[in-house]
């Protein structure tokens, strides 16, 4: 396969400042990312990979080029038409995709803000997306803690309801529900070349789960204490965990 591997991430943040430049238990957030990939290739040394980072935050393009592990990263400079709060994530992948060249079978997003991943995250999501053609995209999620059939309200006519209509009485008889944890998504190229004005999920959407690591939304400096601390825990319990942590300290 010919992958492009995609790392986004814009200059400062509203809700928590310069997030994508923190470092997690010594070592930057960018670096988990570049590591699940570099053990990408060793364990698929017949796959064709490009690495692209899109952004602009020099000091983010600094320490991307200061790792020697990944010396081929493409760089591309974010456009200042998609640098502001509302621009769709999607809307930055594709113009990475289309600044890289078009020839690829696959096209896989990595968050620099969710590193709690392993190769077989990224292998899994690959494989559901080889094994279904008609799937435009498949997403990484997490078993939902909390079910719409059954235990989520929202406001309906001044009173509290449940989101969906429903006669369970326990949560397990409701339909599996997912959440999206923002951590991979694999683009099929044909639909990345299209104009998307509506939300991803509201095309041919495939998952792949992954294992609840408990992740956070990175908003706040307490979120992120959170995260490296649960960090600090799951590479002490998952060996694959800490290949990624291993290898990102190499960088």
């Amino acid at each position: 396969m010919r992958i492009l591997f995609t790392i986004c991430g814009r200059a400062g943040s509203k809700g928590f400042k310069n997030k994508n430049l923190k470092e997690m238990n010594g070592v930057p957030l960018v670096y988990y990312t570049l590591s699940v990939i570099r053990l990408y290739k060793q364990a698929h040394p017949a796959d064709d990979i490009v690495v692209a980072l899109n952004t602009d935050s020099l000091p983010l393009v600094d320490i991307v080029r200061k790792q020697t592990v990944i010396s081929d990263v493409v760089y591309v400079e974010r456009k200042s038409e998609l640098a502001g709060d509302k621009v769709a994530k999607v809307d930055v992948i594709r113009d990475t995709f289309r600044a890289t060249g078009s020839n690829y079978d696959v096209i896989v997003d990595l968050d620099i803000t969710s590193p709690l991943r392993r190769l077989e995250d990224v292998e899994n999501i690959i494989a559901t997306y080889q094994e279904n053609a008609d799937y435009d995209l498949v997403t990484s999620v997490v078993p939902a803690r909390r079910s719409p059939y059954f235990n989520m309200v929202e406001e309906k006519s001044g009173f509290y309801k449940k989101i969906c209509e429903s006669a369970y009485t326990t949560r397990q008889e409701a339909p599996n529900s997912y959440e999206l944890n923002a951590s991979i998504y694999a683009y099929r190229p044909q639909f990345l070349d299209t104009d998307i004005s509506d939300t991803i999920l509201d095309h041919k959407c495939g998952i792949s789960v992954m294992q609840d690591y408990l992740v956070l939304d990175i908003d706040s400096e307490e979120d992120f204490c959170m995260m490296e601390i649960l960090h600090r825990y799951y590479i002490e319990h998952d060996e694959e965990l800490k290949k990624v942590y291993d290898m990102a300290k190499s960088f």
